[in-house]
């Protein structure tokens, strides 16, 4: 018999969850069980899972497929309709452990999402072959972006509070790991729903003072219309936090940012980036864009295409835009597939030569290199680089950095 398996897609949030359900699969003695933990943020996110399902259901014939995650939370009954699959768990039923260790009960169990009202903190003590770790910070959003569907898969906005953070960070810390990811849906909007409602930036500071142990810490996400300025005085002033910020812009065209129902402008986001780097000049933004929203023009698409420079961004993690079926975007008139396709590629070639121009400046500098595997190691930039000589995967080395044809070489101090 073989043991619990689980296959995630999508977030960072889904990967930390991922590791919960081992840890209550192998506690509760499941042999034999796959967890197949979904993604809906795109219609190609659950072809793939559907699609997973089947080849694992022909691979394993024996096996019990469980199916959760944010697709099987908004469709339960799609994916409990599929032959290949014996169970649908919902979002919040997947992180308790009392849903493990039998075969009874329901075929599908899952319930309303927007019930659940706390973030039950998880002492994950590792990462199945990861060097990093992550850290739930917060769950659920309290927005309505007309595009987005993972509300309706996580509900509304909810926080851990500071004191079960730290444990949390401890027990990594004590595992090994040198690097924190911390993880959420909406993560600016921590502290909302706490008694006091810090802010995100408020517990953020708190944190690393409670923790000084902690070499890196790194945020998965940000919205620029939730930075405080504690968020701020921290960028400027712990070397810990890296110096790497992933953006939530999604477009450059106010008016599609207002069809979008974003709480930013076009201006907020190259004020952010212009503020950011002042404080800190080596800061590098990675950012999310859909390319192809409904009523996007040519001139609207230009307006991203131009953020792209404006903002000074390195890392693009491009969408085009996928309907969401029951949001107000569905409804709205639509841009042909062949576009959206198209701007999406655009984006995508446009990111990898801002990638290369970083790369580029990085040529005869030194790094500070979290080894992930014995010959590949992420610089405080989230750079990959390829390292001369085997390091132990975990741990940080320093390097000297020189450019290749294709990725950065580092030649490890000895």
């Amino acid at each position: 018999m073989t043991a619990p398996d689980v296959l995630t897609f999508g977030c960072r949030l889904n990967a930390y969850e991922a590791e919960v359900i081992k840890s209550h699969a192998r506690t509760a003695g499941e042999t034999n069980v796959i967890y197949v933990n979904t993604c809906a943020v795109t219609a190609e996110a659950e072809r793939q899972a559907r699609q997973a399902i089947r080849r694992l259901r022909r691979q394993r014939p024996d096996a019990r497929i469980v199916v959760t995650g944010c697709a099987a939370q908004i469709s339960p009954e799609a994916y409990g309709q599929m032959p290949e699959v014996d169970c649908v768990l919902g979002n919040a039923e997947k992180l308790d452990s009392k849903n493990y260790g039998g075969t009874a009960g329901e075929r599908i169990q899952v319930n309303d999402i927007f019930s659940v009202r706390e973030t039950a903190s998880h002492l994950v003590q590792g990462f199945e072959g990861r060097a990093r770790a992550f850290l739930q910070v917060q769950n659920g959003c309290d927005h309505r972006c007309t595009f987005c569907i993972i509300p309706y898969g996580r509900g509304g906005s909810r926080s851990v509070p500071l004191g079960e953070l730290v444990d949390a960070a401890r027990a990594l810390l004590a595992n090994g790991y040198k690097e924190i990811v911390l993880t959420g849906v909406d993560l600016t909007s921590y502290g909302a729903d706490l008694p006091g409602k810090p802010s995100f930036g408020a517990m953020l500071r708190r944190f690393f003072a409670l923790v000084p142990e902690l070499p890196r810490l790194r945020l998965s996400s940000i919205d620029v219309a939730e930075v405080d300025a504690d968020l701020l005085r921290l960028i400027a002033d712990e070397p810990r936090l890296m110096p790497h910020l992933h953006l939530s812009l999604q477009s450059g065209s106010d008016m599609i940012l207002k069809r979008m129902k974003r709480r930013h402008s076009r201006a907020q986001a190259i004020a952010f980036c212009e503020r950011a780097r002042a404080l800190r000049k080596d800061m590098v933004f990675g950012a999310d864009l859909i390319a192809g929203f409904p009523t996007e023009t040519d001139a609207m698409f230009e307006e991203t295409r131009s953020l792209v420079a404006a903002c000074g961004l390195t890392y693009l993690h491009v969408f085009p835009y996928s309907v969401r079926p029951e949001t107000p975007a569905a409804r709205m008139p639509q841009v042909p597939g062949d576009i959206r396709k198209a701007r999406a590629a655009w984006l995508r070639a446009e990111g990898k030569r801002a990638e290369r121009r970083f790369h580029e400046a990085c040529a005869g500098t030194r790094a500070s290199l979290l080894v992930e595997t014995p010959r590949l190691g992420r610089s405080e930039h989230f750079a990959p680089v390829r390292l001369d000589a085997d390091a132990l995967p975990g741990t940080i080395v320093s390097a000297g950095i020189e450019l290749g044809a294709q990725e950065l070489f580092g030649r490890v101090s000895r």
